[in-house]
């Protein structure tokens, strides 16, 4: 999938992900998910990067970016988009492992969806034709 269309598609799907869990979403957070999505296509097409593998190096990687957002939007611009701080292990009321887990989770089927229909459309699309 084009890198436009997919951080578009992260995008959304990021920030309407936190408008059904938590009510609300903050600009940042489409952003966050635009990055996000692309590197998960990226992580699901590695060679020889197992499910396992692509799926905890993508919840590092969402979870950190999570924190550098969450830095961002209360250092930078002086807002409180998100408290972790009654969650057990948190770092700075911005990530914790509770919502690690959770993006690991995400993550496998993120994953696993991609893998699966780049298999589909390896099988399915036409071959190009070559000049005689």
């Amino acid at each position: 999938m084009e890198y436009p269309l997919l951080f578009a598609l992260g995008g959304a799907a990021y920030a309407a992900l936190e408008i059904v869990w938590r009510g609300g979403t903050h600009w940042t957070m489409f952003l966050a998910g635009g990055v996000c999505l692309c590197w998960l296509q990226w992580l699901a097409y590695q060679p020889g990067l197992s499910l396992a593998g692509a799926s905890l190096v993508g919840a590092a990687g969402v979870t950190g970016l999570e924190f550098a957002a969450g830095l961002f939007c209360t250092r930078v611009l002086h807002l409180s988009v998100w408290d972790y701080s009654r969650e057990w292990g948190n770092l700075a009321g911005l990530i914790c492992p509770k919502y690690t887990l959770l993006w690991l989770l995400l993550c496998t089927w993120v994953v696993l969806v991609m893998r699966l229909l780049a298999g589909f459309y390896a099988v399915t699309a036409p071959s190009p034709a070559f000049p005689p």
